[in-house]
């Protein structure tokens, strides 16, 4: 019984590490695309931003979102090989790389908002996980 458990677990986690992965390719192509995948797929149009959650801080909020999204899956697929710290890292660099690129792809804007929510998202995870899972 405890074998048949201890498979389905390392399953479920292997999964979540190929969701991990996926998403993580998923964000590179959106965020390196010159215009925006997601707005053309709504609207029609490359030029457009699409405002999935409406805020009063525009988009910003879907980073933050994915962020979120994204590190929840990094923590938990890296906490089977105890690897907590450079999966936080790295997000956190690709967080702000990301957003930077954005000066030098056409049709993309840099917005200081956009970086600070996608590290705002990666810290936020990152410190959920630390103080109330980690603990117990």
């Amino acid at each position: 019984m405890y074998y048949t458990r201890f498979i389905m677990k390392n399953n479920i986690l292997k999964f979540i590490e190929y969701i991990y992965y996926l998403s993580l390719f998923v964000l590179f192509i959106l965020y390196l695309f010159p215009g925006s995948l997601i707005g053309y797929l709504f609207y029609g149009n490359l030029g457009q931003q699409p405002n999935l959650i409406d805020s009063p801080i525009g988009t910003s909020i879907n980073h933050f979102s994915y962020f979120v999204y994204l590190s929840s899956l990094g923590l938990v697929s890296r906490t089977r090989n105890k690897r907590l710290i450079n999966s936080f890292q790295l997000l956190f660099f690709i967080s702000i790389v990301l957003e930077l690129s954005h000066y030098f792809i056409p049709n993309r804007a840099f917005e200081y908002y956009d970086l600070f929510a996608n590290s705002a998202g990666v810290i936020f995870v990152y410190l959920f996980f630390y103080f109330f899972i980690k603990k117990y």
